[in-house]
């Protein structure tokens, strides 16, 4: 996702959190969890440190406060993104192995195939290519079990692109 576009999706969302509530003429109105949730899901699309960093905190607390363990799984995955772009390699693992164990133990193949990207990604970041393969091979299995040829196809390329440089 570009930074433009990050920037429209940002600024549709958080004039939603302004909005009143119920009632609505059709529908519902999406709950400021929700609202978090795609803020925080679309700065890590962007990779844009500073805005998981600015959205995340809400993402986590309101998370605990509803109890809401997928939620707050994906915000450990985006608190491990986010330790990987400082370069804090140690905190996004720890970051990122408890979101995956949780979207593993739920059987959500798309979220755990979804974090075992972001493990890919921050082994690359540390030139363990062949851990990194290990991933994106993993993320592949998960995609396959939902149909998401998609993000299939994105972590196919991104671990061609590695086989290439091993």
């Amino acid at each position: 996702m570009a930074q433009g576009e990050f920037a429209l999706v940002e600024e549709r969302l958080e004039a939603s959190l302004a909005l009143s509530g119920q009632p609505v003429k059709r529908g519902t109105m999406a709950h400021e969890h929700i609202v978090y949730m795609m803020l925080v899901e679309a700065a890590c699309m962007a990779e844009n440190l500073e805005a998981i960093e600015k959205y995340n905190p809400y993402l986590e607390s309101l998370a605990r406060r509803d109890d809401h363990e997928p939620y707050l799984a994906a915000s450990r995955r985006a608190e491990g993104l986010a330790c990987r772009l400082r370069g804090d390699w140690e905190r996004a693992a720890s970051a990122l192995n408890e979101a995956g164990a949780y979207f593993s133990d739920q059987n959500m193949h798309w979220q755990f195939g979804r974090t075992l990207c972001e493990l890919a990604k921050l082994e690359k970041a540390q030139d363990s290519i062949d851990t990194a393969i290990e991933y994106f091979h993993r993320a592949m299995e998960s995609f396959e079990k939902v149909g998401a040829r998609p993000d299939y196809g994105q972590a196919k390329a991104a671990m061609e692109g590695l086989i290439g440089a091993v």
